[in-house]
């Protein structure tokens, strides 16, 4: 997730920025993942999904400087995750932070173009830190029923 407090949509329905003030990842419980990954069209897919046990940037984000959670919140909208989730989560972001940011492709009139010398492919530079920490829902009428807890 990358989030610019400037962007200017362009004409062909890109963003253009000169910052952004928040650059991060976000992550689904494993239990809930295992649990969608079951079902069709998700249970035909034949590529390995990396457990967020084994994902580096889940490491990264919950380490011992950690004062975030990248986890969403979640309850199932029936019996089972086959009914529908709903998911939240709250997101604090420092305005006056400015990362750069380099793609690894760019969106031209040809379409999707890879951009050289981008590295390693998506946002770079590193995770940002000092986000809020927490888990819980604004309060107010409307909120979800009772989550289901995360785990990574």
């Amino acid at each position: 997730m990358v989030a610019f407090l400037d962007a200017t949509v362009l004409p062909n329905n890109t963003l253009s920025s000169s910052h952004a003030a928040h650059i991060g990842q976000l992550f689904w419980d494993q239990d809930l993942v295992e649990a969608v990954e079951a079902l069709a069209p998700y249970n035909t897919n034949t590529v390995d999904i990396t457990l967020n046990s084994d994902d580096h940037v889940v490491g990264d984000e919950l380490g011992s400087n950690a004062d975030s959670d990248p986890f969403f919140q979640y309850a199932y909208l029936g019996d089972d995750v086959a009914e529908g989730i709903f998911g939240w989560i709250t997101i604090g972001i420092n305005r006056t932070a400015s990362y750069d940011t380099s793609y690894s492709f760019e969106y031209t009139s040809s379409g999707g173009v890879a951009v050289e010398n981008s590295g390693s492919g998506g946002v770079g530079g590193d995770a940002p830190s000092g986000a809020p920490s927490g888990t819980g829902f604004p309060s107010g009428s409307g909120a979800p029923p009772a989550a289901t807890s995360t785990s990574a």
